[in-house]
């Protein structure tokens, strides 16, 4: 069993493709596939299902990628350790949801790239109910959340700084005509939403139920692009996080409804496990986090 061979797993594990991990990896696509089957072979185990073209790992691969990563963690503390160039080296995993994705970290990426060239940055998307459990599961180091404050005691958080919502609607909606909206405006008005788990929307739906709202009539969305595009087509009310909807507002493609919504409290935070050990490299990243975000 090579480290090459461990490393080529990590990546296509976290990808589910060969070609992409071949890329990430600057090998051709043959070249992941025979280290694939080598290992597999020497394991004695299937790691990969191929369904088609849709690559997943099986039972034996989940529990084979637990130990890489505590491995190849391992390895990184170590080549830390022992390393005296000077230079931060390493790798740091990071995973947030889709709009933290898009609006926040970005700005973080380019500045931890700018200041820290030889850290390898990984980012792995996983839903909002992963999140928390990748960090368990050592699948990242650090986590984004968009939510109210969470407290665990196996993690660490931090809040960086707190996210308004809005209620967005196109330019021509009815419920513009009035200066100031009523709880019965709202009924039989179309919600434009999350799909059901996501956080913020429970508190959303928290939040209408403490005014008497009924928010029963919705449009479920996984994605907040396509959220927003059907509020700029007059299909119903957006509720988004500002940040996410700030280009559109600025170009009067969406409006906010003038609704106060004092008992929504939502930061954008970052957590990681309290017994990680924290390399200089995710010690680095977390600052650059800090700085980045923090108002």
């Amino acid at each position: 069993m090579e480290l090459r061979q461990l490393i080529t797993f990590r990546t296509v594990a976290s990808t589910l493709n060969f070609s992409r991990a071949a890329a990430a990896l600057n090998y051709v696509p043959s070249n992941v596939t025979m280290q694939m089957q080598a290992l597999e072979a020497e394991l004695g185990v299937r790691l990969f299902d191929r369904l088609g073209k849709q690559l997943i790992l099986t039972d034996a691969g989940t529990r084979f990628l637990s130990y890489v990563e505590q491995m190849l963690n391992t390895l990184d503390e170590a080549r830390t350790n022992v390393c005296d160039s000077g230079r931060l080296t390493g790798t740091v995993t990071v995973s947030a949801n889709e709009i933290l994705c898009a609006y926040r970290l970005p700005a973080v990426f380019r500045r931890f790239r700018e200041h820290y060239p030889g850290i390898r940055l990984i980012f792995r998307p996983f839903s909002n109910d992963e999140l928390k459990q990748s960090l368990y599961d050592g699948k990242a180091d650090v986590v984004f959340f968009l939510d109210e404050p969470v407290r665990s005691t196996g993690l660490c958080t931090e809040s960086l700084l707190q996210e308004p919502f809005r209620l967005l609607v196109a330019p021509n909606h009815p419920l513009l005509q009035w200066k100031e909206l009523l709880p019965e405006h709202f009924q039989g008005e179309l919600f434009l939403l999350n799909e059901k788990g996501c956080t913020y929307r429970t508190l959303f739906e928290r939040s209408l139920a403490m005014d008497g709202i009924d928010s029963s009539i919705h449009l479920e969305f996984s994605s907040a692009e396509a959220i927003k595009q059907c509020a700029m087509a007059g299909i119903g009310i957006a509720f988004l996080p500002e940040i996410a909807a700030a280009t559109e507002l600025e170009r009067g493609e969406l409006i906010a409804l003038p609704w106060a919504m004092p008992d929504l409290r939502v930061a954008t935070q970052m957590l990681w496990h309290k017994e990680k050990w924290l390399s200089p490299a995710i010690e680095a990243f977390l600052e650059t986090a800090r700085t980045t975000l923090r108002p």
